[in-house]
This record gives structure tokens, C-alpha cells and sequence, in this order.
């Protein structure tokens, strides 16, 4: 078995795999950085929770965007699972060919995106992932990765209304009925569901143009993907795993 750990600046999403096929998963808060023995212990306790063995675990697998937390949790890694983990970054094979101006910058949950829709769907692909930011990763005929696009996340749109606007309130992310809402919630909600619907729809076909791929397969993936897909109509696939599928499948590739 394998864990793969997905770092994010919201969540941290945990899968463990047995072979292919994901046995459990979990979803913990990254806020509020906590010691090697806390991470450590907290894991090995989610783990003996699902009856699975810690020490059955061959390998743990981490694609993370929080530098700070990492030597908590490479340190509590080691001590509680007896594991060396393996963390995506330079000198780690993904098979994935980035053509962009600096490949060094470009955020290790992203390309763990690429390498799953890559070997899942093939390409071309754009892959949309619904997080703190909301980010869009192209992947042309070949197989290479030649870019992407970042816009600020839903959440983050959320609470730059209810920080910035005095008067307007904290909401809940969730479609309403109408476009047009009777309520400043409804309202507030109206703008940042269907406005963003509207935004991944254009960026989407600004990108098939630019890369003269009407056929690119659409993936979404995220917490929100599932709030935003059933209204676009450029989103094919929605994939709430890919980032998990990515770190089993770069595992495979450095075992």
C-alpha cells in the first residue's frame, strides 16, 4: 500500500491505494501548523481507524504548496511510519514534458494534475482545478505541458466581498435557483457561481482557440468542481481524485 498526500493551502487530502484501486481517503484543515509528533500521530491514528496496518505502508507520496508545514510532516512521517517520503519536486520522474519559460515554477500539484489527466485521458487536455486558486493546465496533442492560466479561487472572491464590502455578509458557496436574486445572498451568491461558470467557459475556448484544439478533453477536479460543472458547458469530466491518481501513478514511475 501507498499514502499519497496532497497539501493545499485549505486542505490537506490524504488516499491511501492498495495497487490501483484507493481504499480510503480523508480531508483535514492546513491551517494552524502543527509539530512532527501531531502530523505523525494524527496520520497513524487515521490509519489504524480504516484497520489499516501503518506498517503496511510501502511508500508515502506528497505533492504540497506549503512550504512551511513540510518539515513537520516529512519529520513526522519518518518517526511514526518508519517511511522516507517521496516528494514530488526537481530530480522526481513524472514523465510529463513542461515546455514553459521557467518549468521550476510551476506548483508540484499541478503537474501531479497534468501526469494523471495525461495517462487517464490523454491529450489534448485542459485540466481545471477548483481551489484556493482556481488554476487551468494545458496539455497539447503530444503530450507536453505548455501552460496554464491562475485566477483567484471562489473562496477567495467569498470573502474579499464580506472583508471589503461593510454591509454585505459571509456566504455559503451554493447555486441559487435564479440568476437574478431577490436577496443579497441569493445575489451574492448569483455572481460568484454563475459568474465563475462564466469565466471557466471563456478561458475555456480563449485556450482551444490559442491552441487549435477544439477536441481538448475538460476536466475539472477540486472541492468546488461539482458547484461549477453542471452549469458550464465546456466541462467534460469532473474528477474529485486526480490529484491522488497523479501521486499513485508518479510513485509507480520512481519505484
Amino acid at each position: 500500500m501507498i499514502l499519497a498526500i496532497d497539501v493545499g493551502n485549505t486542505n490537506i487530502v490524504l488516499g491511501a491505494y492498495e495497487g490501483e484501486k484507493l481504499t480510503a481517503y480523508w480531508r483535514m484543515s492546513t491551517h494552524g501548523y502543527k509539530s512532527s509528533d501531531e502530523l505523525g500521530m494524527f496520520i497513524y491514528n487515521l490509519l489504524q481507524h480504516n484497520d489499516i496496518n501503518p506498517k503496511s505502508m510501502e511508500q508515502v507520496v506528497i505533492a504540497s504548496v506549503v512550504p512551511d508545514i513540510m518539515y513537520s510532516l516529512e519529520h513526522g512521517i519518518r518517526k511514526y511510519l518508519c517511511i522516507n517520503p517521496l516528494i514530488v519536486g526537481p530530480g522526481i520522474k513524472t514523465g510529463l514534458n513542461i515546455r514553459t519559460d521557467n518549468p521550476r515554477e510551476l506548483g508540484a500539484d499541478r503537474i501531479v494534475n497534468a501526469v494523471a489527466a495525461l495517462k487517464l485521458y490523454g491529450g489534448p487536455a485542459i485540466i481545471i482545478d477548483f481551489g484556493t486558486a482556481t488554476t487551468y493546465d494545458v496539455i497539447d496533442k503530444e503530450g507536453n505541458y505548455i501552460g496554464g492560466v491562475i485566477s483567484p479561487g471562489i473562496n477567495i472572491s467569498a470573502d474579499a466581498l464580506w472583508q471589503r464590502a461593510a454591509k454585505l455578509p459571509k456566504v455559503e458557496i451554493q447555486k441559487p435557483d435564479r440568476v437574478i436574486g431577490k436577496n443579497t445572498i441569493d445575489s451574492m451568491q448569483s455572481g460568484l457561481v454563475y459568474g465563475y461558470v462564466g469565466q471557466v467557459d471563456y478561458i475555456v475556448k480563449r485556450i482551444k482557440k490559442e491552441m487549435k484544439a477544439p477536441e481538448a478533453k475538460v476536466i475539472a477536479t477540486g472541492g468546488l468542481a461539482k458547484v461549477i460543472a453542471p452549469e458550464s458547458k465546456t466541462i467534460e469530466e469532473v474528477n474529485g481524485f486526480l490529484t491522488l491518481q497523479g501521486l499513485r501513478i508518479i510513485y509507480e514511475k520512481n519505484k
